[in-house]
């Protein structure tokens, strides 16, 4: 009976209990703080996972600012005004710019010259030659002189087909008396006019001048990523263009490279059989530490340092390339030609700081390198803000190579 009792009360007690949990706290009570803490953990990993989406987008867009093809529009210079000599236009960091530029609307150019006058909202430069534009006229400025040779500077030249590894890419061959032959590798999602502006010096001095593209520019095969590589593997276009001037008659090559043409002719110098056949080089603002570039870039914009790292990361893992490998100071490649090495200090696509730092180097690197850097002037405009010594600098560097007049 006593037991039976005691059961009985064993099971009133535990009754009683229905409510409390382990503790003697009331169960609605552990249900809301279990809810609470489900509530936290979903929002603690939402919020990671949208910090990561941000991450990743924001690398994504770090990644193609390097590696995506891009077909640039002629900008948006608008003329207010058309005098004597000169030309008004629209006020804009781009307008007010010193030294020489062009500007293109509707199929048509001019040469403008110095800035002459400034008023509020409007910018009067010298025209030096070329079409007269109309009032209203929307176009560009280039740093560049426009369009083919013949256009540009008035010279006959010949369309050449290279043969690359992924099809016919087209070039501009001016032709020379010598064999020592200029071949101009011109920038990232640049058009291949940005690498005349030395042909004038080069014809003069009586060398051949082959302007060529190589993959994804327009006209040429695409990669087959549809990416950029920075050089990893643009090389072998260059590599192509090499032998088919061989072909041609050339015994010996002078590389013009501005911008990442500079670090496709390294590449070509570090892992091309051919590099031998190189007997000098002209780079002009080139990336020579592509992630320090991303790093200067991300400042520039004042975005966190981090941004810069992800970006790399990113541009890695959708190219397969090592950027790392690129980087012309470290990795200096094993074939060093005399080389002319130019730059603008106010650069803010190219930190002037890696080309300042190869120049340092150059003499414990065996690498017979000539550094001049310029004051003023936007990436790769060191021949705008000053013409007449960057026009020196190639000849001297040059005439060496040229043959003997008639």
């Amino acid at each position: 009976m006593a037991s039976a009792l005691e059961k009985r009360s064993e099971r009133d007690g535990l009754d009683g209990l229905d409510g409390l949990d382990g503790r003697g706290a009331p169960e609605g009570g552990s249900r809301r703080g279990r809810r609470r803490r489900r509530w936290a953990w979903t929002a603690a990993i939402t919020a990671v996972l949208a910090l990561l989406a941000g991450a990743g987008s924001v690398a994504w867009y770090g990644s193609d600012e390097a590696i995506a093809v891009r077909r640039w529009g002629t900008g948006d210079v608008v003329v207010l005004g058309v005098g004597p000599g000169t030309v008004t236009l629209r006020d804009s960091p781009a307008t007010r710019r010193p030294g020489l530029y062009w500007l293109e609307w509707g199929g048509a150019w001019t040469m403008l010259g110095e800035v002459v006058s400034r008023a509020p909202g409007r910018v009067t430069r010298t025209m030096i030659k070329g079409a007269t534009p109309y009032v209203g006229a929307a176009g560009g400025l280039s740093v560049a002189p426009p369009g083919d040779p013949r256009v540009g500077w008035g010279l006959d030249y010949t369309e050449v087909t290279v043969p690359t590894e992924l099809g016919p890419a087209p070039a501009w061959l001016v032709p020379g008396r010598g064999d020592t032959w200029v071949i101009a590798v011109h920038g990232k999602n640049a058009h291949r006019k940005a690498a005349q502006k030395i042909l004038s010096v080069v014809h003069d001095l009586g060398l051949p001048f082959l302007n060529i593209t190589y993959r994804n520019d327009h006209g040429a095969p695409a990669s087959p990523d549809g990416l950029i590589h920075l050089g990893d593997s643009e090389w072998r276009d260059l590599e192509a263009a090499v032998r088919t001037a061989r072909g041609m008659g050339a015994r010996r090559v002078v590389l013009y490279a501005p911008s990442m043409g500079g670090v496709i002719a390294g590449q070509f110098l570090a892992r091309s059989p051919l590099a031998s056949d190189v007997s000098g080089l002209i780079m002009d603002a080139s990336p020579l530490d592509l992630e320090r570039t991303t790093a200067w870039n991300v400042t520039q914009r004042n975005l966190p340092a981090p941004v810069a790292w992800l970006a790399d990361r990113m541009t890695e893992w959708r190219t397969g390339i090592d950027l790392s490998r690129l980087n012309v100071v470290r990795h200096p490649p094993a074939v060093r030609p005399p080389t002319l090495l130019v730059h603008t200090d106010t650069d803010p696509q190219a930190p002037v700081e890696t080309s300042r730092e190869l120049a340092a180097r150059s003499r414990a690197l065996k690498w017979p390198l000539r550094y001049e850097e310029f004051h003023g002037g936007g990436h790769t405009e060191a021949w705008n803000v000053d013409r007449a010594r960057y026009d020196r600098l190639v000849r001297d560097f040059l005439s060496p190579h040229a043959p003997p007049r008639d």
